[in-house]
């Protein structure tokens, strides 16, 4: 099922920057487009988590540099029967952990400075088992490939928007037309990347603090560890990419406005309630 989640979310993300293309430079634009499509989904699929990881200076971290994280995410893999991640470190304050790779045995799991300073141990382990989870569940490469063309779609919205404001447009007898085009691209396609975010992640939490509680065997960890964590996101002032927020346990982006109506996340309550349903019994 998530090979065919892939493989469509590979042609949604292509045929939105060929119609990008389309209406910023006619058939030679859709031509560029196309080109560029063939080379995202190359590089999302093999080289996307190290693109994701590059762009928060991640360092990789071995049991020497912290020991009992190293153990707790070792002894969380062989209860899930997985191989051992690459284990990353991001130094930001900002409270958060993601997971990221092609498969199993491409993953990786980068925390940042500030969950290890917030969260205490049994906390930390429950954060940890839901990106393990993730890793399980195969939706790392899906998480991953969608960042990287999300942030593709921005980077041509935001030069379609330039070109507007300096009267751009790929037909010159139309001025007007031009400029409306690249309106709808600067303004539409991000809409659009984002919706595709949103249908692929939030289901996937769900089913990942589910999995991840039970890999850990203590879903009230996860419930105590996400209610810090919202809290302390949101006095977080780290610089986050949109295009990869939705690869993070808690949604990092602030605000109730426009980013807030396409959360990729669902609902902290709804989290938190299904997991404190687990510890009483099957979820409701």
């Amino acid at each position: 099922m998530n090979n065919f989640k892939t493989l469509f979310l590979m042609l949604v993300m292509t045929l939105i920057l060929i119609g990008i293309g389309n209406i910023l430079g006619g058939t030679q634009g859709m031509i560029i487009a196309f080109v560029l499509a063939a080379v995202m989904n190359f590089a999302s699929y093999w080289f996307s988590d190290r693109i994701v990881l590059s762009m928060y200076h991640a360092k990789k971290i071995e049991e020497q540099d912290m020991p009992e994280l190293y153990s707790t995410v070792r002894n969380l893999t062989r209860q899930a029967s997985l191989p051992m991640p690459g284990l990353y470190f991001i130094d930001t304050p900002m409270p958060n952990a993601f997971a990221t790779g092609r498969n199993p045995d491409h993953a990786a799991v980068a925390v940042t400075s500030g969950i290890v300073d917030l969260l205490d141990s049994r906390e930390l382990s429950g954060v940890i088992a839901h990106e393990l989870s993730h890793v399980k569940n195969r939706d790392i490469l899906i998480s991953t490939i969608a960042a990287t063309f999300a942030g593709a779609v921005f980077i041509l919205a935001r030069m379609a928007q330039f070109a507007a404001i300096f009267g751009g447009g790929r037909d010159g007898r139309d001025s007007r037309g031009g400029v409306f085009g690249l309106l709808a691209v600067a303004i539409i396609a991000p809409i659009a990347a984002m919706i595709v975010r949103m249908a692929i992640s939030r289901s996937r939490e769900y089913q990942a603090d589910a999995s991840g509680a039970g890999i850990s065997g203590d879903p009230l960890s996860l419930a105590s560890a996400l209610r810090k964590l919202e809290s302390g996101v949101q006095r977080s002032r780290a610089e986050v990419n949109p295009s990869t927020a939705h690869l993070f346990i808690v949604n990092p982006l602030r605000g109730n406005s426009l980013l807030a109506l396409f959360s990729t996340h669902p609902p902290m309550e709804d989290r938190i309630r299904r997991l404190e349903n687990m510890a009483r019994g099957p979820i409701t």
